[in-house]
């Protein structure tokens, strides 16, 4: 079943443009078909996800196309998701001041008051691998590609920086899967709009006296959404959900920080 029905019309009289569409309509793609992608399709995304907005134009992150299946299937196992070994092009976003270090070396900088490794510089090196990742994502749909967006490389850091012999200053950040879909899903609600978008200030909480007011209908719509992928177990709503990640265990993620000082970045 697809649903465009969330995407915003545009005014009568003025055309959506493509891109737009695309983001609107985005879907999470979880099982591609066992069809290649050509290499000039790749060099196109790879090139529009080069200009990226970068902080301070350092362009700290770089990707790692995972080509290898044994590290293909490494990565799905700490990923908990044994369909994405499969994926037609599977990439690893990274955190890199390993680079610009030693760039900065090599013209004389003292190894041991780099700021590079900062926890300024890494938070924007993070955002930027953060916007690489959407931009690659967009790109490969503009082509009729879906993605998958693997944030569960976090399950285990250390065996993944172990995996991909990731030197000091390099820190993995997203993983991504691309492919030709194998089926189209149904839109994904989101949060209302004037939930997430407020003018000038943070709202006082006097604004919003319940957010399960607030989130009433979302609730509703999440639960639906649930209930046509899964009838049997659907997801009661949204605000449920978010008690109960807000109640869970971390299951081992709680030491990030500590990773993210063991690959030499001075977080605290």
């Amino acid at each position: 079943m697809t649903d465009t029905t969330s995407a915003a019309a545009p005014a009568e009289g003025r055309t959506m443009p493509e891109t737009v569409e695309i983001l609107q309509n985005r879907r999470t793609i979880r099982k591609f078909v066992d069809k290649p992608i050509a290499p000039d399709i790749i060099d196109a995304i790879e090139k529009a996800a080069r200009q990226t907005a970068t902080s301070e134009s350092l362009s700290a992150w770089s990707a790692l196309r995972i080509k290898d299946s044994t590290i293909r299937s490494e990565i799905a196992r700490v990923c908990g998701f044994e369909r994405i070994a499969h994926a037609p092009l599977l990439y690893v976003f990274l955190v890199d001041q390993h680079r610009n270090l030693r760039i900065a070396q090599e013209l004389g900088a003292d190894a041991e008051n780099i700021s590079l490794r900062s926890a300024h510089l890494f938070l924007q090196a993070y955002a930027d691998a953060v916007l690489a990742v959407h931009t690659t994502e967009t790109a490969a749909e503009a082509f009729g590609l879906g993605a998958v967006i693997l944030g569960s490389i976090h399950n285990d850091v250390a065996r993944i920086i172990e995996l991909l012999h990731l030197p000091k200053n390099v820190f993995p950040v997203l993983g991504l899967g691309i492919g030709y879909p194998a089926k189209t899903p149904e839109l994904k609600p989101r949060p209302p709009q004037e939930c997430q978008y407020f003018d000038d200030v943070y709202p006082s909480d006097e604004q919003t006296p319940s957010m399960l007011e607030a989130f009433a209908q979302y609730d509703k719509e999440v639960h639906d959404y649930y209930a046509r992928r899964n009838p049997d177990n659907p997801l009661q709503g949204f605000t449920s959900y978010v008690a109960a990640v807000a109640q869970s265990p971390l299951a081992g993620k709680d030491d990030l920080f500590q990773m993210i000082e063991e690959q030499g970045f001075r977080i605290g």
